[in-house]
């Protein structure tokens, strides 16, 4: 890949922060946007402001013709059968939030029991939780292995005659582990539950194709592969999802109504009312155009390489607890403390220094919880990030060693 042609389209890099170039290390959080999504969001709104669906006038179909040709995107992006799978939501966040209320609410029964991991982001967690607690269900969940990856016998163990539903994180957003999901795909239909993957963190850096995976469901969010914030999108199968009640209720998302009800629009319309993120869908559709155009598997051996240039370098520190995994099923990303610095302090230090990388508990606690840790710093990679960045790091965190006296 040729990064540093690739950085050309970031405009963000171009500025200092604190004095120093910026090194932008929290692409699991969020990433940057290239020129060519900012300038797709703004030729919407300077070219083909409109409302979709609802007139019959050139600028609404311009706009709608712009959103459904997202929609159309993000189906070849992912190989779903049909675009009619592919529904646009905020974010994984939401989508998740959409199956667990039509799901959870309308299929599921007293005593069905659910099947998640102890190291799902809390977004794949409390929405099951709530309708857990609603419908009198019971969740179970498999752990995870000393190495730090998905204990699978202990998945296979937690399966029962009363699993419904099996929802996991594709790649795990600490840990950076990818997940077998075609596995556990095959075990959901030997027990005839349904089949949910958060893919908030492995969309944006690997090839998905949701036929050969084997899943029910899949969740991404668009503002971690260089698209919008606020915009994401859910894939279900198609019968799955005609089978499903509406998660919203309002415009757009009806066929007719009377005063004593309504029907439902077609699919995927009958999960989206009201006015959507029109802008959004455009630009996240202009995200896939780019990353396309880089190249998936390009990116992703990229990213997994300053993953492992970034782990040997930091344990050269020493005195440094890492708890990635090594294995070529890892991602770019690298969580670790330093003994004796509390993470935010750590991430603080870096900040002053133009660094940006996360720390906290990452919205997951049970995992924290499984490590025995409370936090923990995590940098992570992407496709405009250089081994130079990664150098500035282990330098900068020499120096907070050293400024903290460990």
């Amino acid at each position: 890949m040729k990064v540093e042609e690739i950085r050309k389209d970031f405009p963000i890099f171009q500025q200092q922060v604190n004095g120093h170039p910026l090194v932008y290390l929290d692409n699991a959080a969020t990433t940057q946007r290239p020129r060519q999504v900012v300038e797709a969001v703004m030729r919407f709104y300077q070219d083909a402001n409109a409302n979709v669906h609802r007139s019959v006038h050139t600028m609404s179909y311009r706009a709608t013709e712009l959103y459904e040709g997202a929609r159309k995107k993000i189906a070849s992006f992912i190989n779903a059968s049909s675009w009619r799978e592919i529904v646009w939501v905020r974010g994984a966040t939401e989508g998740l939030n959409l199956l667990a209320y039509s799901l959870g609410l309308y299929h599921l029964r007293e005593g069905d029991e659910i099947v998640l991991t102890v190291m799902e982001h809390h977004s794949n967690m409390v929405p099951w939780q709530r309708i857990a607690q609603l419908k009198n269900l019971r969740i179970v969940y498999a752990g995870v292995t000393p190495e730090g990856r998905l204990d699978i016998e202990d998945l296979k163990a937690k399966i029962s005659s009363r699993t419904r539903l099996i929802s996991v994180i594709h790649a795990s957003n600490v840990l950076g582990v990818v997940n077998p999901v075609g596995e556990i795909a095959q075990l959901a239909r030997d027990a005839g539950a349904i089949f949910i993957v958060d893919a908030a963190q492995s969309a944006p850096h690997m090839p998905i194709d949701v036929e050969a995976m084997g899943c029910d469901f899949l969740v991404a969010s668009g503002h971690k592969m260089l698209g919008p914030t606020g915009i994401g999108f859910l894939y279900g199968r198609r019968e799955r999802l005609e089978a499903m009640e509406p998660f919203q209720s309002g415009g757009d998302m009806i066929e007719h109504v009377t005063l004593e009800g309504a029907t439902w629009n077609e699919l995927p319309w009958k999960f989206e009312a009201g006015t959507p993120n029109i802008a959004g869908a455009i630009g996240l559709g202009a995200a896939v155009d780019y990353i396309n155009n880089v190249g998936l598997t390009d990116m992703l051996e990229h990213e997994k390489e300053l993953r492992r240039y970034a782990v040997e370098r930091i344990r050269e520190l020493g005195g440094v607890d890492i708890y990635t995994p090594d294995g070529d099923d890892v991602l770019g990303i690298v969580s670790f403390n330093i003994h004796g610095i509390h993470p935010h302090d750590v991430a603080g230090y870096l900040d002053q220094c133009g660094i940006e990388v996360r720390s906290g508990h990452h919205c997951t606690q049970p995992l924290m919880e499984c490590l025995r840790i409370e936090n923990a710093v995590r940098a992570s990679f992407y496709l405009y990030n250089t081994k130079e960045e990664v150098d500035r790091l282990v330098e900068a965190l020499a120096r907070v060693k050293k400024l903290f006296r460990v």
